[in-house]
């Protein structure tokens, strides 16, 4: 048995958990923990193997039984491809076009294979740009195509990076840009579409929705086109608004079980963090505020929480610790670019920076490090964490750290 989508109230499991794949972005739970153990904590004497990735992009790897799957972009043929590894050692097992289309116009920053993949264990889910269309595909584990849809207009001169994401028989899909921005949910099976929601404001943004069991009701929450919202994913039903706090965001949200509260850092021109109580309905931008802050705010890399902590580093590489509850700042340190999002495990957190150096902090009221060094970079994609073992993009490798262990089945 592996854990393949997002389950509710998987953090009040026990310790007879199976082995957990990482099958979309920022893992099972959609907030970069893995329940896995035995994680090394430095590169040295822990490189199981390194190869070479053809193409270029900062989608991060996915992982699903005995494969890692990337999408990368080709630019001298302007292909866009999904790309099989053996986990054993690394080897490209096979590697399917998804599209061949001009390369369009990105942020220096950005790349032309940004969204991250999504695996149902049945099925491959990929999203691209063509010209100014969003183009959602499907692929079975051998990589041939099952269906391919155009669900919408895309238009942004920073380009395209919207991750799929899987709820249920769903892919869902959030498509804010500069026009009439959207969300859809397709299923899985078909590529039907099963509801679409009319986001506001017309501005570009980023964030991959996180889903959650959180206030007694199931909640897809995500910040862009100028507010923070929650809706109901089995449906596209809104569930509660706030208003801003500005007007671009990628960083997805992070939920804290101890606090309960939800936690939204970003974005553009305004860098606010905040945090968010999920239980309100209807504009709760007045009442759901539990504390806000402009320091320590991260535009791209998403943040993490563990235990009583939040932690999260800035684009320019300034990583802040909060007390989750309060929002008292513990500490800060400064690394170099960060544009990675923040994983955890065994109750560590990994770091991953622009130029590729790896550290491993134990959160608390004080900077510990447990571990430095370096897989070499530039590193732009975040990692993927799944049993033992942790896979990091560089712009022409893909790694493997660590010895697999496969925890036991329940």
């Amino acid at each position: 048995m592996r854990l393949v989508l997002l389950l509710p109230l998987l953090t009040c499991l026990t310790a007879s958990l199976p082995a957990e794949d990482w099958p979309m972005w920022r893992g099972p739970r959609l907030d970069g923990t893995s329940l896995d153990t035995g994680f090394p904590t430095t590169t040295e004497g822990h490189t199981t193997w390194r190869v070479p990735v053809p193409g270029s992009g900062h989608a991060s790897p996915i992982v699903f039984g005995d494969r890692i799957y990337l999408v990368s972009s080709l630019a001298e043929t302007e292909e866009r491809v999904l790309q099989a590894f053996s986990r054993a050692d690394g080897a490209l097992t096979w590697q399917s076009t998804v599209l061949k289309s001009p390369l369009e116009g990105k942020h220096r920053l950005n790349s032309h294979a940004s969204s991250t993949p999504a695996c149902d264990g049945q099925r491959l889910f990929t999203a691209f740009l063509d010209r100014d269309e969003v183009v959602i595909s499907a692929h079975d584990l051998a990589g041939q195509s099952l269906w391919q849809v155009r669900p919408g207009p895309f238009a942004s001169k920073h380009g395209f990076s919207s991750s799929p994401i899987l709820f249920e028989d769903l892919v869902i899909v959030n498509c804010d840009h500069d026009g009439p921005g959207f969300i859809v949910a397709l299923e899985a099976a078909t590529g039907t579409e099963r509801w679409r929601i009319v986001r506001p404001n017309n501005t570009r943004s980023y964030c991959v929705p996180m889903i959650r069991e959180m206030a007694g009701r199931t909640q897809m929450v995500l910040s862009g086109t100028k507010c923070v919202t929650s809706y109901d994913p089995r449906t596209g039903e809104l569930l509660w608004i706030i208003d801003g706090p500005t007007e671009q965001f990628v960083a997805s949200l992070v939920f804290n079980e101890k606090t309960q509260l939800l936690y939204m850092t970003g974005g553009f021109p305004e860098h606010h963090l905040l945090a968010i109580r999920p239980d309100g309905s209807g504009n709760v931008t007045d009442t759901h505020i539990v504390w806000r802050t402009n320091q320590g705010v991260a535009y791209v890399p998403s943040p993490i929480t563990v235990g009583r902590y939040l932690l999260i580093v800035s684009d320019s590489g300034i990583a802040h610790c909060f007390d989750a509850a309060g929002g008292d700042l513990l500490w800060k340190e400064r690394f170099r670019e960060h544009h990675a999002s923040q994983t955890t495990a065994e109750g560590l957190v990994q770091f991953i920076g622009d130029d590729g150096t790896l550290r491993v902090v134990r959160p608390g009221p004080s900077y510990d490090l447990v571990a430095e060094s370096t897989v070499g970079g530039p590193v732009f994609a975040s990692p993927a964490l799944s049993e033992g073992q942790i896979f990091i993009r560089t712009d022409t490798e893909l790694i493997c750290l660590g010895q697999r262990r496969s925890a036991p089945a329940p």
